[in-house]
Parts: structure tokens; C-alpha cells; sequence
């Protein structure tokens, strides 16, 4: 299956760069990819030490935030290192002061792990809440990096737990402790024989918190919201939105925000169609409008953790 899998990995990359013309949101996460090495040979330095933290997107990071800032409190010699595999984490939080090096993670190559952890030498590895490369499991494994992940949440339909996983039971092997969110994930992981597991929550609880204690207005939420009850819906499907839709038509007084997990431009355009209260998009939002409408839809990203405590 390894052979499978890299002969996979290898095909997309070949591939990835054609379908990149025809699509954005592919092409920023390409292009952000193309000096990734570069940028960590400009910026690590042969006495630094790394301790490696990689988030699939921005909930992730939000998720994982927690845990570097406690990593920065604990361990002020060491650098933190931020990777993303998805543009809309990486972009949003490229510049964020928690972390020395932020990039993208370089596709799941043999080459491009091994290259990655000689390159970057991390003390520690850190996976928040999941995205487990095979290589560059296996690049941290034989390099004996100490790795661990975070609020770690584990499926039984997942590759792991099924007769034909056994090639990726085993890069679980290059984990030193898994923190799980709860039993279920914890059962399992040792009914594969992984013992090393604590159940420790939800890492967004403890970001939650911290977000609250923080200033959080904002004046065209605040604009918007009035002395209504506001309910906000945040990072949405197209499945949440149809029960939604149906609540938000019959209700009364009530003032709605909607931040879709996608900002796709047909699915907002079919959302306003089917709402038949009056809606209007945070990019159309003028000193007026917000006051004129009974739903609000989150047409960026960024402002979910804010919008929250309205």
C-alpha cells in the first residue's frame, strides 16, 4: 500500500499544476508551496530549535492556539514553527505573532518529508487534531522526533481501524502520546494497541475562553445586531443551511449571522435565494444596511471568533 499511496502522491503532483488553471483556490495552494524550502533555509538558523506545529486549516490553528501560546510561556528558547496544508488557514494567519515560521507543509512526498525534517530539525512535532502524512510520519519516526497530537479526534470508519490499514496503523507508531478529545477515540487507538492516550478535551474550549477575555467589537456587527437576540452560525454547510433556512423564515425578532464554511459564490447566491427575510452580504454592507436586514452573511474570512459574542 505504501507503494500505492506514493504512486498516488506523486500522480496528483504531476497533475495538481493543470487542474491549478482552472481553479483559485488550487493555484494559491501551489503557488504558496513553490519557495516553502527557501524560506526555511533563509530563516533557520543552525542554533535554533524547533518545536513543529501543523494545522490542516484555520480551525485547526485556532484549535491548536492554546498550546503554542503555552509552548511559548514554557519554553521561551524554543521557536515555533507553523505549518498549514490548506490556503484559507495559511493565508488568514501567515503573519500571526505566535508563530517564527509560518508556511505552507509541502506535499506529502518522500523526498519533500525527508528534505523538511533534515531542514527544520524539530525537537517536538505537534499534529492538531488530525492530518497524518504517512511520510512524513515516517520521516519523524526515523529521525526520532518526539511527536505528539492534540485534541485528536478518531473515527471508526477511519483507514486505522480497518482490516486493510495496517500500512497506516503503523505510522501511528510515530507517536510518543495521543491527546484525545474523548473515549471513543481513545478506545479505539488501544484497541489497535496504542496505549499511550489521555483524554484531555477539546483544545477550541480553552480558545473559546481565551476569546472572550479579549476585545472583541466589532461596529458593523454591533450596527447590525441592535437590541435584537442575534444568532450566529458559524463556519456552515450547505446541510446546516437547510434546517437553518426554514428556522430563520418562520422566526420572529430575531436577527441571524451566517459565515459559511465556503465562501462560494453560487452557494451564497442560492442561500439569499431561498432566505425570505431580507439579507445582505458583509462586502454590500454600507453605514445603513446592516440596520435594514434580518440576516447577515459573512462573505470572508477571519471574523468568526469576534462575531461569536454577539
Amino acid at each position: 500500500m505504501d507503494v500505492l499511496y506514493n504512486f498516488t502522491v506523486l500522480l496528483a503532483n504531476w497533475a495538481l499544476p493543470l487542474m491549478a488553471k482552472f481553479n483559485p483556490a488550487l493555484k494559491k495552494f501551489l503557488h504558496g508551496r513553490k519557495a516553502v524550502f527557501d524560506q526555511l533555509s533563509s530563516k533557520i538558523k543552525a542554533e535554533d530549535k524547533l518545536i513543529w506545529f501543523h494545522a490542516a486549516s484555520l480551525g485547526e490553528f485556532e484549535q491548536g492556539l492554546p498550546v503554542m501560546e503555552a509552548c511559548k510561556n514554557s519554553f521561551p528558547d524554543y521557536k515555533i514553527l507553523l505549518t498549514f496544508f490548506s490556503p484559507s488557514g495559511y493565508e488568514i494567519r501567515k503573519t500571526h505573532p505566535i508563530a517564527d515560521i509560518i508556511t505552507y507543509l509541502p506535499i506529502d512526498t518522500k523526498a519533500n518529508a525527508a528534505r523538511f525534517v533534515a531542514l527544520t530539525k524539530p525537537k517536538m512535532a505537534v499534529f492538531i487534531k488530525y492530518e497524518f502524512w504517512p511520510n512524513y510520519l515516517k520521516a519523524l519516526h526515523r529521525a526520532k522526533v518526539s511527536t505528539i497530537v492534540v485534541s485528536a479526534v478518531f473515527r471508526k470508519r477511519q483507514i486505522f481501524f480497518k482490516p486493510y490499514g495496517s500500512w497506516m496503523r503503523k505510522r501511528l507508531n510515530a507517536f510518543d502520546h495521543f491527546f484525545v478529545q474523548d473515549q471513543i477515540s481513545e478506545k479505539l487507538l488501544q484497541s489497535i494497541g496504542q496505549r499511550a492516550v489521555t483524554i484531555s478535551g477539546d483544545t477550541r474550549f480553552d480558545r473559546v475562553d481565551i476569546q472572550l477575555k479579549q476585545n472583541n467589537h466589532l461596529a458593523f456587527a454591533e450596527k447590525f445586531k441592535e437590541n435584537n437576540l442575534c444568532v450566529v452560525a458559524g463556519s456552515t454547510w450547505p446541510e446546516d443551511e437547510t434546517l437553518l433556512i426554514n428556522y430563520i423564515n418562520r422566526s420572529q425578532g430575531v436577527r441571524f449571522i451566517i459565515a459559511p464554511h465556503k465562501i462560494e459564490v453560487k452557494k451564497i447566491s442560492a442561500l439569499k435565494t431561498a432566505l425570505e427575510k431580507t439579507s445582505v452580504l458583509y462586502s454590500e454592507l454600507d453605514q445603513n444596511a446592516g440596520a435594514k436586514a434580518d440576516v447577515l452573511i459573512i462573505d470572508t474570512i477571519g471574523l468568526l471568533t469576534k462575531l461569536y459574542s454577539y
